[in-house]
């Protein structure tokens, strides 16, 4: 395929497979792969590696424009979903010509901004917050341009606000601690958001609960859906007007209301819960049945034993690439039963390093998989074994750093 020049190719005539000079931050500054049946861009600096498709300094303006040239092969704007990791906001002002599906922001910012998406034509915009060391404030699109808008906002949500027409759903997964043991989370106010009809809060399974406290500043829900770990379920029997529950990898339903609470309810979805409430559950599905019909979905799967979520969830390697997940939990296995039979100190520092060492040799361990390896000695540390002293946090992590490479 030989390289075009991009810029003279008039709007959606490029949708075959090959190599494009293209004209991103400078003339024909990087070259972009279409490969078949592939409708994502990735756009950040060069320390992501091979998850960015083009590598761009996040404080480099970029030249959207360049993507009007090319189009899918059944005549829709390519890239269908983007991914982009910087500070060039101009993509929203770009979309107001350009409809986006999918749109993926890590924002790079030295200083407080304001974003106006209000004629931006979005259908889907996730904000990920946990580069962000300033405050983002988004003018949300008009609903008559994106009348089913969703939005996403994760990581630190104290420095994000919005305003203007409420996105039709809104998604909020906030930074807690891995620790399940730490005070409940509290949401920060989101202001004129706390006005959506439809929620969805996600969590880790064995992270910090959050508290639904939350939810009584949202008196407009309808669809609520809750993953992960949480905890004041009572306080959603105040959520009269739901009509769609949804719960999903929940490690403790204990204080969730009879479904009876929701007598508007015709949707219901509990999948990967524990399975106590569970049961409960499918029972009360029965017995609503019989009285009012689901108009709706209404199912209970996949219960789990408390066991489950300690071997599924509770460890660090779930986000890790398979094979060197593999490596990551027969390591800890080993570990653990070192730890088990440990009668000293010397005992479990020598469990900890030899767990820490297995690693020293293996390619990929940057620092989320370096901060994922400190979480398992921290897990290892809390593990049962019989010293007849607890291993502080402090000890366990100066055997870490004395014995790692990474």
């Amino acid at each position: 395929m030989p390289h075009h020049k991009q810029s003279r190719s008039p709007a959606g005539s490029i949708s075959v497979d090959g190599r494009y000079l293209v004209d991103l931050t400078g003339p024909r500054s990087h070259t972009l792969v279409l490969k078949p049946g592939v409708g994502s861009l990735s756009i950040g600096p060069s320390q992501l590696g091979g998850k960015a498709d083009l590598h761009v300094d996040p404080c480099t303006p970029i030249n959207w424009n360049v993507f009007d040239s090319f189009a899918t092969p059944a005549g829709s704007p390519w890239p269908r979903f983007l991914y982009y990791t910087g500070s060039d906001a101009g993509f929203f002002d770009w979309a107001k010509e350009r409809p986006i599906e999918e749109m993926s922001w890590v924002p790079i910012l030295s200083e407080d901004i304001v974003v106006d998406a209000s004629h931006s034509k979005l259908h889907g915009l996730s904000i990920d917050l946990d580069k962000l060391e300033s405050r983002l404030h988004l003018k949300l699109p008009k609903s008559q341009i994106s009348e089913y808008f969703r939005l996403s906002v994760a990581g630190d949500l104290s420095r994000f606000s919005a305003d203007g027409d409420m996105p039709y759903s809104l998604t909020l997964k906030p930074r807690t601690s891995r620790r399940k043991s730490d005070d409940p989370f509290l949401l920060p106010d989101l202001g004129e958001l706390n006005q959506v009809t439809s929620l969805t809060l996600q969590n880790e399974p064995m992270a910090q609960p959050i508290s639904l406290e939350c939810l009584g500043r949202f008196q407009n829900l309808t669809s609520l859906s809750l993953w992960g770990n949480f905890c004041d379920l009572d306080l959603l029997a105040r959520q009269t007007q739901l009509t769609n529950l949804e719960l999903r990898f929940m490690p403790d339903l204990g204080d969730l209301p009879p479904l009876t609470v929701w007598s508007l309810l015709d949707r219901f979805i509990a999948y990967n819960v524990e399975e106590i409430t569970g049961k409960r559950l499918r029972q009360q599905i029965k017995v609503r049945a019989k009285t009012r019909p689901w108009t709706g979905y209404a199912s209970v799967s996949q219960l789990r034993k408390p066991e489950w979520w300690t071997t599924e969830f509770g460890r660090p390697f779930s986000s890790w690439p398979k094979r060197l997940a593999k490596v990551g939990n027969e390591a800890y296995d080993v570990a653990k039963e070192a730890l088990a039979r440990a009668s000293s100190l010397a005992d479990a520092e020598a469990a900890i390093t030899a767990f820490t060492i297995r690693f020293n040799t293996l390619k990929g361990i940057e620092t989320s998989e370096r901060e994922d390896l400190g979480e398992a000695v921290w897990q290892l540390s809390q593990s049962d074994h019989l010293i007849g002293q607890p291993i502080t946090e402090e000890m366990a992590q100066r055997w870490f750093d004395a014995a790692r490479g990474y």
